[in-house]
């Protein structure tokens, strides 16, 4: 399975928080990372996008469909994210948009067994595999970008 982890792009400060829209910035960080991601994920990649206005305008600019996902909303907690994700046997790839720090506790969840805080950048992707490797379990990171570097 793949686990894509997404952050939303910049997004403006205001309350209530839920409803915070992407800057102008943010906008093009989205296409950026977008246009990315496209040419990498499968077509039949399972969506999943907090219900927050930023998250939500992030995942537009991919152009695809999703599913709303309340389990990821800000302030969930990394188990809840997995749990949300099927991971790690959700099948083929799934890719979830929303938030730090939650995002940053599952990777360092999936790669170390602790949950402890990582920073991922604004609009940011890390990208996760599971595989069996003689009757073994291993979590691989495949890709952690920024909007920057693409």
């Amino acid at each position: 399975m793949d686990l894509i982890l997404w952050r939303h792009a910049d997004a403006i400060d205001c309350e209530p928080d839920i409803l915070r829209e992407l800057t102008p910035k943010g906008i093009k960080q989205a296409k950026f990372m977008a246009a990315w991601l496209n040419v990498r994920i499968p077509d039949d990649t399972r969506i999943l996008v907090s219900p927050a206005t930023r998250a939500l305008q992030t995942a537009d600019a991919l152009e695809r469909e999703y599913t709303i996902e309340k389990a990821i909303a800000p302030g969930a907690d990394a188990m809840s994210l997995l749990l949300a994700a099927g991971w790690p046997d959700g099948g083929n790839t799934v890719l979830l948009v929303g938030h730090q720090p939650s995002f940053g506790q599952a990777t360092l969840l999936l790669l170390t067994g602790t949950e402890s805080d990582l920073a991922i950048k604004k609009a940011g992707v890390a990208w996760l595999s599971n595989r069996v490797r003689q009757s073994s379990q291993q979590n691989i990171l495949r890709a952690f970008v920024s909007p920057d570097m693409v």
